[in-house]
């Protein structure tokens, strides 16, 4: 039996997880999901609306799953339900309001898969009429209206408006569609009230119609104020007042009256029953006096109106003269120009100042003397008559300031022979101030100073130097006389002229290594900016400013290259440059070198002597062995052969000039410029006469041109025929 109950267990055990794995196994996808509005998304008030959310679901299993369903309206729940079939979820609204408008939305959720649909807006349209009800329609005065604004069939949240006409009475939300309320009415009399409500749907506010009117009439309390005013008639200031304020009434009520007697906005007294008061009639005072009398809300009021005849006016302050300057007599006039003259007499009408230390000495009614002080005062008359007291507008004495003596100065520079500019101003002294120019004590200008930025400038243009020294000028801004400014002190600036470039050393003695000195001497006033320039440069070799006329610029160590033009330009205070004539400057080489250089040209000279010499005296003796050689004494067989010279041509002759620097032996013979001319005679043998002895000879003239000793060559007739060259065979 235990194994049969064993085997019927584990069967079943097996089943039942089979099962289990069957639907683990099994398999959905929410395929779509939709929301539809019916029978639309607009729809009119009172209409049966249904939302139905509709989704496809595709699965594995045959079993419906377990599907839940939300509703969401303006992204809030408002509906939630499960379902086991794969019907459409359906959300009825039933006899819709505009509370229902929203935008809706489906979402379903199975197994924690979800997944929602569009959001879809439905629209409802039309508010209904309200009503007004109020159950009693006739109120006393001091009674409440009581009134019930309902909004049939409405929800959500409503505001609900009370109107008398069309003013708004009374406003507030209430949590249903109807509101009751309480209220009192202004006034007794008939008065018409109506309602309204307003549906808030966000982000939207719809307002309904006009409810029903009801008329509800209001009664007067029998209840009255009674003022009375003692003198009613030609009240004067001064005059004592007195005034009751009482009520006049039958009414029976528990509620107590409050009477309030006030003049203008000023609350005199106030009491229950009755009020008493005095006072002093004023011009100033408000005319109109209330009296008030209050139960519950509602007030009921009496006035009254008075006029007060001025007694005298109110005085006015004046200062003689108009202006008057520090420490100078003034007078201060107090009077009221107008007064009652059947109430009051004048000598009953007194002056005073305030404040007390005004130090000012009343010399009769209203007259007030003294010194003005250094500084600004506020002065204030009082008059008084009869408890009346008056004061006059308050009076500020501005005592002016004597001008001081002026001073002078030039704007800017004053160049010569240029328009400038003086200015004349005084430190202290109340506007307006003229000033005046003099020059020699003769009037040129004046100017008169009226605003505190304003100043006295003088334009003039001098042609002198010393002529600036005869200028004043003259301050005034009283009854006094001038007062005048010392002369003017300036410097003027003379424009700069005659430029001028001196350089040293001379140009002519500038070398190589010097120091050189280019001075730019100006005429004019310093301090005097110079600047020096080579020609073929923008930029200056040199600036300097200096307070003297000339200023030099230094090249040390001359070289080649500082061989060009050079000129300087100068400017002062006046702004006008000036130039100087332009230099020219060539470095020489040093002296030194030229020296070197000559050394070297006398060494080349002495050379070319020595070598000259000695080539002239290798050839000299060359031409005395020839000239040796030709003269010699003939063989005596030489005279036949002079015979057939005779026939021959004419001998040629050549001509050689030799020039000798110098003298052979200066010592031994006396100098002779001249020139020696050797002769030679070269005899040349004809052809064919080999054998025999007859000779043409030609003649060499050798022609020198030196300073030497006088020599004279005695050359012996050549008999030597072994002397001559001997013949070549051709």
């Amino acid at each position: 039996m235990g194994h049969l109950l064993l085997l019927t267990f584990t069967l079943l055990s097996s089943y039942f997880h089979l099962l289990r794995l069957v639907d683990a196994q099994r398999l959905f996808t929410i395929r779509n999901v939709t929301l539809t509005i019916e029978p639309g998304t607009a729809v009119a008030r009172g209409t049966n609306v249904t939302v139905r959310c509709n989704a496809v679901i595709s699965s594995s299993g045959g079993e419906a799953l377990s599907r839940e369903y939300t509703i969401y309206k303006d992204s809030m729940k408002v509906y939630t339900k499960t379902s086991s079939t794969a019907e459409d979820l359906l959300y009825p609204l039933p006899d819709v309001r505009v509370s229902n408008t929203g935008k809706y939305k489906c979402e379903i959720n199975i197994e924690g898969k979800q997944q929602a649909s569009e959001v879809k807006k439905l629209t409802v349209t039309g508010l209904s009429k309200p009503v007004l009800h109020t159950p009693n329609v006739v109120v006393s005065e001091q009674g409440e209206v009581t009134a019930t604004c309902r909004a049939p069939g409405e929800t959500g949240s409503i505001y609900f408006y009370f109107y008398e006409d069309s003013n708004v009475i009374l406003e507030n939300q209430a949590s249903s569609n109807l509101l009751e309320t309480r209220f009192h009415l202004s006034r007794p009399g008939i008065h018409k009230i109506h309602c309204t409500y307003s549906v808030f749907v966000m982000p939207e506010v719809l307002n309904s119609e006009k409810s029903n009117t009801v008329t509800v009439s209001v009664q007067e309390l029998n209840i009255a104020p009674v003022m009375k005013i003692f003198p009613q008639s030609k009240i004067y200031e001064g005059d004592h007042l007195t005034i009751t304020c009482s009520i006049n009434t039958s009414l029976q009520s528990s509620e107590s009256v409050h009477l309030y007697l006030s003049q203008g906005t000023q609350l005199l007294s106030t009491a229950a029953t009755k009020v008493n008061h005095s006072l002093v009639a004023l011009v100033t005072d408000p005319g109109e006096f209330e009296c008030r009398a209050e139960i519950g809300n509602v007030a009921k009021v009496s006035t009254e109106k008075i006029s007060v005849t001025e007694l005298f006016s109110a005085p006015t302050l004046t200062m003689s003269p108009a202006e008057v300057f520090q420490r100078e007599y003034m007078t201060l006039t107090c009077k009221s120009e107008s007064y009652a003259a059947e109430r009051l007499n004048r000598r009953e009408l007194t002056y005073t100042l305030e404040p007390p230390e005004n130090l000012l000495v009343s010399r009769s009614a209203g007259v007030f003397t003294g010194k003005a002080l250094p500084y600004d005062f506020n002065y204030t008359c009082v008059a008084r008559a009869r408890g009346i007291v008056k004061r006059s507008e308050t009076l500020t004495v501005r005592p002016k300031v004597s001008v001081s003596t002026p001073k002078i100065s030039v704007v800017g520079r004053a160049v010569l022979g240029q328009p400038f500019k003086i200015l004349c101003q005084s430190d202290t002294g109340s506007l307006p101030i003229n000033y005046t120019l003099l020059k020699d004590n003769a009037q040129l200008s004046t100017t008169s100073v009226k605003q505190p930025f304003e100043q006295a400038l003088f334009t003039v243009t001098i042609n002198e130097s010393d002529e600036i020294n005869k200028y004043v000028c003259a301050a005034k801004n009283n009854h006094r006389g001038h007062l005048l400014s010392k002369k003017i002190n300036a410097t003027v600036i003379v424009p700069l002229s005659r430029a001028s470039l001196t350089v040293i050393p001379t140009l002519t003695e500038i070398s190589e290594g010097d120091h050189l000195y280019l001075i730019c001497g100006i005429k004019g006033t310093p301090p005097i900016t110079f600047k020096w320039y080579r020609l073929g440069n923008r930029q200056p070799l040199l600036t300097n400013t200096s307070n003297i006329n000339t200023m030099d610029y230094q090249v040390h160590r001359l070289s080649k290259e500082h061989s060009g033009t050079y000129y300087c330009e100068a400017i002062n205070h006046a702004n006008t440059v000036v130039r100087s004539e332009m230099v020219t400057i060539e470095v020489h080489l040093a002296l030194w070198k030229k020296a070197l250089i000559g050394g070297f040209c006398l060494l080349v000279v002495s050379v070319l002597v020595v070598v000259l010499v000695l080539y002239f005296k290798s050839k000299r003796g060359r031409l005395d062995r020839a000239a040796d050689s030709v003269w010699s004494e003939r063989p005596p067989e030489a005279a036949s052969d002079e015979v057939s010279s005779v026939v021959s041509s004419e001998p040629d002759v050549e001509y050689t000039e030799v020039v000798h620097p110098q003298p052979v032996d200066p010592a031994r013979v006396p100098l002779r410029k001249g020139t020696d001319t050797i002769y030679s005679e070269l005899k040349n043998i004809p052809q064919g006469a080999a054998d025999q002895h007859d000779y043409q000879g030609s003649v060499e003239y050798a022609e020198l041109n030196v300073e030497q000793p006088e020599i004279r060559h005695y050359h012996p007739e050549i008999t030597k025929y072994q002397d001559l060259p001997a013949p070549v065979d051709q």
